[in-house]
């Protein structure tokens, strides 16, 4: 999508593309805050009370953990890096959680809930992750899902947003260029990336949900906290901070069209 390539973007990524650089995408929002409140909202408490919770997407388990502590009868923490799933069953022994939380690459268990936290910006087949969580709950259960910034956000490039809007501006291959001087993987496309890009839009996940088993309870885009009196349905996909939704299998309610709340 970026204009600018070429040796002129290889200067201006070496001067002001420092991969050192925090910007509001780096966790910070998340620090001395839940993560699972701050996305979901504190509703999602009484929720999962007394419920059996997959965390799709689990990484080192924290999040995990802590609907466990707050009253999940048990929760099954997904993820397919064998990695973090070792990592988060430490935790969880750490945490005394081990028999309310169990970690794992798949499971034929359905649950009540399915629980996906900052993940669909990186889903390689994300329309595919969507029949796989139908699969996983229950015909009366539901899925949450939070996730943000997306594609079109100032920082939706992760860390080729060396500032606002720069994956916007430099070409994809300028981009790959200036992360191979730091990182060694071979990725030659945002895809390719560890954790992945898909570069998923608030109108592309829309679309999805449309065209998945899904009846859509509620549907939010949320709008940036400094810009929100700019947020409108012209500028949500500049201005959105993240999406959620609350999901529910079709037929167990009415089937309606996402728009912003």
């Amino acid at each position: 999508m970026g204009f600018v390539g070429g040796p002129l973007a290889a200067r201006l990524l070496r001067r002001l593309g420092d991969p050192a650089v925090r910007h509001g995408c780096d966790g910070r929002a998340y620090q001395s805050r839940s993560k699972v409140e701050t996305l979901l909202g504190p509703e999602v408490w009484g929720a999962i009370r007394g419920k059996v919770v997959i965390d799709f997407g689990c990484g080192t388990g924290a999040e995990a953990i802590e609907m466990a502590r707050h009253g999940a009868d048990r929760v099954i923490g997904m993820d397919i890096r064998p990695s973090v799933l070792e990592r988060a069953r430490e935790a969880a022994e750490d945490e005394g959680m081990a028999t309310r939380c169990f970690f794992c690459a798949g499971t034929d268990e359905v649950a009540d809930m399915v629980v996906s936290l900052d993940a669909f910006e990186h889903f390689d087949d994300p329309a595919e992750i969507l029949r796989l969580m139908r699969r996983l709950i229950k015909p009366d259960g539901c899925v949450r899902i939070a996730f943000g910034p997306t594609w079109f956000h100032p920082y939706g490039g992760h860390l080729f947003s060396v500032f606002p809007w720069a994956h916007l501006v430099f070409t994809e291959a300028a981009l790959i260029r200036w992360r191979s001087q730091f990182k060694s993987d071979g990725a030659t496309r945002f895809c390719e990336v560890e954790g992945g890009l898909n570069q998923m839009t608030v109108g592309r996940f829309r679309r999805l949900l449309r065209e998945s088993d899904f009846a859509i309870e509620r549907f939010e885009a949320v709008p940036i906290k400094r810009l929100w009196a700019l947020h409108t349905s012209l500028t949500a996909e500049f201005l959105t901070a993240i999406v959620r939704c609350i999901l529910r299998p079709r037929g167990t309610g009415e089937r309606t069209t996402p728009g912003d709340e």
